[in-house]
């Protein structure tokens, strides 16, 4: 490693570091926990993710959406930031860590694909509504209960505004704007760490604490000791499906993250190493009294504008975080929990993009559907975040399925051009003893039976047809259900005096047939590599060659009268 690569490390292990230090106080105080665990989770995970994860600018640590979902696994569990919360956080950064390594280890990676995106979009803006709101009584200063009914929460803080403490709220405020306004307008510029550090010497400067303000408070100097999480067996069963979830949200965000970013440096990125090390990082920061952790859009985009190199910015990160908790603790004390709250909203604004649900409701009204349901049902379950996404995840994989049991059933017919094409849909004529038709879907257990129907109320149609051709390029599957019903509608065909025929099976379909003796059964005869082949050997068996012209334009099968060329 060079001294040029090493100093553009340091100085965006550095820059990061001025980022991450508010941020993961603010993260803490929104999982649930005192502002200095979010340093914990700031410290050990970034630095060991970093170094075994195949990124080498993801930037981990604390995230907004993993610490809202921490926060809503716990909360009904133990009082918030009480020492079994705070236990019960530091074994599910664990449990997280154990799950993602071990999908990392088998290379289970493609499991996130179960959470579509549109999910994902649906689930996002509903999170970061809850995370924006939830932080709005801490910038007006006033109580928020804590129930089962996150929305009548919020409407109690409405209640309550009117013991809005104002300096409170003239600190939330400013800093909102403030960041905000920064971001705008001067981009490069720290914003949030311009932000706190000025609030810290107004609030020491007029006794803010004093005056009844909320600040952080103490915070222990030194590093976590280190400890294997205590376990509690009698939770354990409770936590694994929030786990499980955090393990797949964290790891969505942070491979997307990590792609976006490889995208620019064409840097491969590894899905499973990158499982492993995000995974390690829960592990070991657990050990460190860390909670869950993942990758950081924001922070990871500063990680790549400031210059990072390689995976050791993100050390020199880790060593700024250890530098404060050793030595500059004492200087956090007077910091206002409002400005955590204004970092934490400043944050997650950008999360809010209802163009991406209405993208998805473009591209299709299924995934339309399953994202709004998704948002709907993630606000409606607040502060349970994890059963909005899985009712969002079930609908997607339901609406999945109920496309694949009814895909698209065309009767062909021979367009002007030659080719074969929905007769319903150009006005197409047919014959009376050749069925032309092609199934849009592979042939599994799900929709088999609705192939069946299809093929048989086609028969009912054309009582004298003689031919069966199955335009079969779209069959990518056949399962050992599809397999046996095609045996028995053959069988059945075939005794009505009806042939049968296949065209442009693929190589995984054959494999199946002529392990299973269904190709033999079907005979060679009858399968061909297009439709063109097919309906010339079917022509030859009718005794008909004359009428068949693939290049010309109308095709008349045998029987049927001619069409116009229009």
């Amino acid at each position: 490693m060079d001294g040029n690569t090493v100093k553009a490390d340091i100085i965006a292990g550095i820059t990061v570091a001025l980022v991450l230090i508010p941020q993961s106080m603010a993260y803490a105080s929104l999982a649930g926990l005192p502002a200095y665990f979010g340093l914990y989770a700031a410290f050990l995970p970034v630095m060991v993710a970093a170094l075994w994860g195949s990124s080498s600018q993801l930037g981990t640590g604390p995230v907004a959406v993993v610490s809202l979902l921490t926060a809503s696994a716990i909360t009904p569990l133990a009082p918030v930031g009480s020492p079994e919360f705070i236990s019960l956080a530091i074994m599910l950064a664990f449990m997280v860590g154990v799950f993602q390594f071990m999908l990392g280890v088998f290379k289970l990676g493609v499991v996130v694909n179960f959470l579509s995106h549109p999910v994902i979009v649906g689930f996002t803006n509903a999170a970061a509504m809850v995370i924006a709101l939830s932080q709005v009584n801490k910038i007006f200063g006033v109580e928020k209960p804590s129930s089962e009914f996150f929305l009548g929460d919020i409407w109690s803080v409405v209640l309550n505004l009117g013991d809005t403490h104002l300096v409170t709220l003239a600190f939330g405020a400013t800093s909102v704007f403030g960041i905000m306004f920064a971001k705008k307008k001067w981009p490069k510029l720290p914003g949030v760490l311009i932000a706190v550090a000025g609030t810290i010497i107004i609030s020491w400067a007029i006794d803010f604490e004093g005056m009844g303000g909320a600040v952080v408070g103490t915070i222990p100097e030194g590093l976590p000791s280190l400890a294997i999480p205590t376990f509690n067996l009698d939770v354990f069963g409770t936590l694994v499906s929030s786990a499980i979830v955090i393990s797949l949200i964290g790891f969505m965000e942070a491979i997307s993250i990590a792609k976006a970013m490889a995208a620019k440096t064409k840097e491969r990125i590894d899905p499973s190493q990158e499982l492993m090390g995000q995974g390690l990082g829960n592990m070991i920061g657990a050990l460190s009294s860390s909670y869950p952790t993942s990758g950081s859009f924001s922070r990871s985009a500063v990680n790549i504008n400031a210059g990072a190199l390689t995976g050791m910015s993100s050390v020199y990160t880790g060593i700024i975080v250890l530098i404060t908790l050793l030595f500059l603790t004492p200087l956090l004390y007077h910091l206002p929990k409002a400005v955590l709250a204004a970092v934490i909203m400043t944050a997650v604004f950008g999360l809010i993009n209802f163009k991406s649900v209405k993208h998805a409701w473009h591209a299709s009204r299924h995934d339309g559907i399953a994202s709004i349901v998704t948002f709907v049902a993630t606000l409606a379950f607040a502060p349970h975040l994890d059963k909005g996404i899985e009712v969002g995840a079930g609908l997607a994989i339901l609406l999945y399925l109920y496309r694949t049991m009814t895909p698209r059933v065309a009767i062909l017919g021979r367009y002007k051009d030659g080719t074969l094409r929905d007769v319903k849909v150009n006005d197409l004529e047919t014959s009376d003893q050749i069925i032309a038709i092609r199934f849009d879907g592979s042939l599994y257990f799900a929709n088999v039976s609705y192939f069946e129907d299809a093929i048989l109320e086609a028969v009912s149609e054309k009582p004298d047809a003689e031919f069966i051709l199955v335009v079969s390029d779209a069959i990518n599957q056949l399962d050992a259900s599809g397999e046996e019903v095609l045996h028995h509608l053959t069988e059945r065909l075939n005794e009505n005096n009806i042939q049968i025929v296949f065209s442009g099976l693929k190589r995984q379909v054959l494999v199946v047939m002529r392990e299973t003796g269904l190709f033999d059964q079907i005979g060679q005869e009858n399968i061909f590599a297009n439709e063109d082949m097919a309906l010339e050997s079917i022509y030859n068996r009718l005794g008909d060659t004359s009428e068949f012209d693939s290049a010309n334009c109308p095709l008349t099968y045998p029987g049927a009268q001619k069409q116009e060329t229009a």
